[in-house]
């Protein structure tokens, strides 16, 4: 079977089974568009789902174990075992083991997703502190997907109805960040990012807003030269080449006059900046969307959530629109390839 046959198959990998992940995705895949849509197959345990089904009290939730993604069924929730036996489940505690599982789902789910027996991704959160190890370095989803699927690079992109935020730099300590904020990275995002609204959102001629590093963007050079020396000639260059950019503008003042709502997206130097103004405006609906590879993946835009794990509070908001963004990129990617070919 491959990922052309039927309604799109998108992948769910359970994420760190002690956390929320479990709560949201059996409450989103409630949701009655599911089985109208899209053929959801979960990479984790049988027995997690039935834990938690009986814990919150699930009873509508329904899911069918297969052993490999031949036998998926078209109008079921399906679920693979990644490991044989399924650690113990305590919610709100951090494991090994838990870790174990979150890292084996992970890497069974690209495995087919490269393989093109799923059209696309949606991973649940993990915690990095119980997968690292000496002997592996995980230091993040985009990361990880970018390295097995040899992309030379990618954008990780905060998407929701009200803005749209791409990342320079990402999860790298900040006293890093004047360094790798350069001319090239920041033509390369910027790019990725336009590309992606034209090819995965069907946006035409994007426009885009590109934030300074420093406090007041600089301050013309009285706070911080990156702006004149770096930013600036990044953004000219990309105008030389017919492209919609512009800036760089004052983080602070950019959303808080609400600038944002008049570009298609906005291209943040560091991690924080981007993310602190979108989970302010748009955490129960935000998804993480990684830009630049030749798959598609969506994530919700939290965490694990050990404080509320298995306590039936966790909002299921973003990881539901985590699976619906991946229909909706599947669906642009369609249509483009259906124009490529009548254009042939």
């Amino acid at each position: 079977m491959t990922a052309k046959q039927h309604k799109p198959i998108i992948g769910i990998s359970i994420g760190d089974i002690n956390g929320i992940g479990p709560e949201v995705v059996m409450k989103a895949l409630q949701d009655a568009r599911v089985h109208q849509d899209f053929v959801p197959l979960i990479y984790g345990h049988g027995k997690v789902l039935s834990v938690y089904k009986k814990m919150l009290d699930l009873e509508g939730f329904n899911f069918l174990q297969i052993r490999s993604i031949d036998e998926i069924q078209h109008k079921r929730i399906n679920v693979i075992n990644v490991m044989e036996e399924c650690p113990e489940i305590i919610p709100g505690v951090e494991t090994q083991e838990a870790g174990k599982l979150a890292l084996e789902a992970l890497r069974t789910s690209v495995a087919d997703l490269k393989e093109g027996k799923i059209h696309a991704l949606v991973t649940a959160p993990l915690n990095k502190n119980n997968i690292n190890s000496e002997e592996i370095k995980f230091i993040g989803h985009t990361e990880f997907l970018s390295e097995a699927v040899n992309a030379k690079d990618s954008l990780m992109f905060l998407v929701s109805d009200k803005l749209r935020v791409g990342l320079v730099t990402g999860h790298m300590p900040i006293a890093q960040v004047s360094q790798a904020v350069t001319v090239e990275r920041i033509k390369r995002k910027a790019n990725l990012m336009l590309s992606s609204l034209e090819k995965d959102f069907g946006i035409n001629r994007p426009k885009i807003a590109i934030l300074g590093l420093n406090p007041h963007a600089g301050e013309d050079g009285l706070l911080g030269k990156e702006e004149i020396e770096v930013i600036k000639p990044a953004i000219n260059q990309l105008k030389d080449q017919n492209k919609l950019v512009f800036g760089p503008y004052p983080a602070d003042g950019f959303f808080g006059m609400m600038h944002q709502t008049k570009f298609d997206g906005v291209l943040a130097m560091y991690h924080d900046q981007g993310l602190i103004p979108f989970k302010s405006m748009a955490f129960s609906d935000g998804v993480n969307f990684t830009a630049g590879l030749p798959i598609i993946r969506t994530s919700p835009d939290h965490g694990t959530a050990y404080n509320i794990a298995g306590k039936g509070l966790a909002d299921e908001g973003s990881i539901r629109a985590a699976l619906f963004l991946a229909l909706d990129v599947i669906r642009a990617h369609q249509v483009l390839e259906e124009e490529t070919e009548d254009a042939e």
